[in-house]
């Protein structure tokens, strides 16, 4: 089974020419993103990729977890592996030094999380949600919890997880009924949680909970959701972990995919009351968390195209090996890759990949330039750009994903559907993307709603000015015919925007019917801009070979013929509004059975 090489050449000229990462090194914070900085920290995040984790995926999903009373034990070589991550100081590139951080671009630490959720996704999903559980802590917390927990999650030395689930309470959390009791300086945690990722676990020695949960006298629906910091071991004077708190693991799930990757029922308050601290102010907890939910609603997007990245690596080792049929033009038998039907699924995973990383690795760019503090219009015209492309990041590449590693089975055949060539772990492993940090059908509505209707379509037509301009770019240098190509998917894109905007006063079923439709639309049209802007800048890029030139050309051109005339068929169904979606009642789903 062939191991992952990640693909630091497309990924360098991804974060230089989609993400701008040169432009954002010359900002005061980022000046230690050099050209020379950045590649030794891709070629060395590869390395370790391929030859730490990349050897764990197979074996750790076949080997899944151990539960032993109140502890989870991981697969064999996982400690092992995430103390090489502390050790290298991984988890720290994109956080501010007075905490422990290296200070560097949050688009390049995006760049090194896509090469560890290649490698083994069940792994990377730990350090995924402790960095998600830092952003919020800096954002919403008190000083003195940032100083007493923010630089062991910086370092890893500690991990962190979001509590939000329960189980009434699902993608609608105003049901919550977690409660936290007032008791002096803390608060007693009480109550359930669900699906907690990297719950419990043995790869580090505290682990910090951030739980969502209802103080005594709170408003009820989401007004009256709280945020707490629940550490597993209460840190005693020194800021070692000290006495265990009142939280346990109670079972572990058993899934589709990520076997390896602990899936956690979490109590809290079994024996009186976990001891927690409140995150931001009360009441205000899903407020504090959003940061943490958005960062990670862009990370998910990632994974999608990291698992497409290993699915279509996989399918093409496999491909150039198994030799089976003669293809026409060929006087004798080959490897299948020669075949026209091999090519095509192969190509779509590719275009699909190539168009996904450079959306994510886009929008995430937009992340930094909303943070940077020289330029107060550019800074909020990037916080409504990424605001826009999040749902569009997470939502389209997961479901790419869906198709990726699908074709990466059919790929291999029947060999696809045997466990023991891998194909198979990756399709599994995928199947979560679309459903966790808020389901697509939760994205789309999220798109149409606050992105399209809410400011009546200002931060679409921004991106439509931009994607414009890029066009016009295009022509001038003489690629006249994606240019045109582009031009008319996003009229498309913008009929589709004006129907929704014109019918959804009138159709208020109109969003959750056709949403989807409009999510599709918005990423193949993205991804079909985010290509164009790079065979454009081939042209002019002299560090980039010609071999690597042809091939970025050949798979936009494949976009652009087979892929990006997928957008009329969602166009089309989306103009039919919701009246068909909405036509079967409550009794007449089961017409017709028994």
């Amino acid at each position: 089974m062939a191991e992952y090489r990640a693909p630091v050449a497309d990924m360098r000229f991804t974060l230089k020419h989609s993400a701008g990462l040169q432009q954002l090194a010359q900002l005061p914070q980022f000046e230690d993103a050099s050209n020379d900085m950045v590649s030794a920290i891709l070629e060395e995040a590869g390395r370790i990729a391929g030859e730490v984790l990349s050897p764990l995926n197979a074996s750790g999903d076949q080997q899944g977890l151990q539960q032993q009373g109140s502890e989870v034990l991981t697969a064999a070589g996982f400690r092992d592996a995430y103390q090489a991550f502390i050790e290298g100081g991984w988890g720290s590139l994109q956080f501010e030094p007075e905490h422990g951080g290296q200070g560097l671009p949050y688009v390049l630490s995006i760049a090194v999380m896509e090469m560890w959720q290649a490698a083994n996704m069940s792994w990377g999903l730990c350090p995924l949600l402790t960095q998600g559980a830092v952003e919020a802590l800096a954002c919403s917390a008190s000083d003195a919890l940032q100083k007493a927990y923010l630089p062991k999650l910086i370092s890893g030395e500690w991990t962190g997880t979001m509590n939000l689930t329960e189980p009434a309470a699902g993608s609608d959390l105003s049901v919550i009924r977690t409660k936290a009791e007032p008791n002096g300086d803390h608060y007693l945690i009480s109550g359930q949680k669900i699906f907690i990722t990297w719950g419990e676990h043995d790869m580090a020695e505290n682990i910090v909970h951030l739980v969502l949960a209802r103080l005594p006298d709170a408003p009820s629906g989401v007004k009256g959701i709280s945020l707490f910091l629940v550490p597993k071991f209460l840190p005693d004077a020194a800021g070692n972990p000290g006495t265990r708190n009142d939280c346990q693991v109670v079972s572990l799930e058993h899934k589709l995919g990520i076997h390896a990757s602990p899936t956690c029922v979490m109590s809290y308050g079994d024996n009186g009351g976990a001891i927690g601290y409140l995150v931001g102010k009360e009441n205000q907890g899903l407020a504090c968390m959003f940061k943490m939910m958005n960062n990670a609603r862009l990370a998910v997007g990632l994974q999608g195209v990291a698992i497409a990245e290993r699915a279509y690596q996989h399918a093409v080792e496999f491909s150039r090996e198994r030799v089976q049929g003669r293809a026409a033009g060929f006087d004798e038998a080959g490897p299948i890759i020669r075949h026209g039907d091999v090519q095509r699924m192969l190509l779509t995973m590719r275009a699909l990949t190539e168009a996904g990383r450079a959306l994510t690795y886009d929008a995430c760019a937009s992340i930094d330039w909303a943070a940077q503090n020289q330029d107060p219009e550019r800074q909020a015209q990037h916080a409504v750009r990424a605001a826009l492309l999040t749902p569009v990041v997470k939502g389209w590449c997961t479901e790419l994903a869906q198709e990726v590693t699908s074709l990466g089975v059919q790929v291999h055949g029947g060999m696809g559907f045997i466990e023991e060539t891998g194909a198979a772990q990756y399709y599994r492993d995928a199947r979560i993307l679309p459903i966790y940090e808020g389901t697509n059908g939760i994205q789309a509505m999220d798109l149409v709603g606050r992105k399209l209707i809410f400011d009546n379509a200002a931060g679409f037509n921004a991106l439509v000015s931009e994607i414009t301009d890029d066009i016009r770019r295009a022509e001038a240098g003489g690629d006249k015919l994606h240019a045109e190509a582009l031009r008319n998917a996003v009229a498309c894109w913008q009929t589709c925007a004006e129907f929704i905007l014109q019918h959804q006063a009138s159709d208020p079923q109109l969003a959750g019917a056709v949403g989807q439709h409009f999510l599709m639309v918005s990423g193949y049209v993205c991804g079909g801009w985010q290509l164009l802007r790079q065979v454009v800048a081939c042209q002019s890029d002299e560090e980039v070979s010609a071999p690597y030139k042809e091939g970025k050309l050949k798979v936009c051109n494949f976009y652009f013929q087979q892929i990006l005339p997928r957008i009329q068929g969602h166009a089309d169904t989306l103009q039919k509004g919701s009246e068909a979606v909405m036509a079967m009642s409550e009794d007449e789903w089961l017409s017709g059975i028994g």
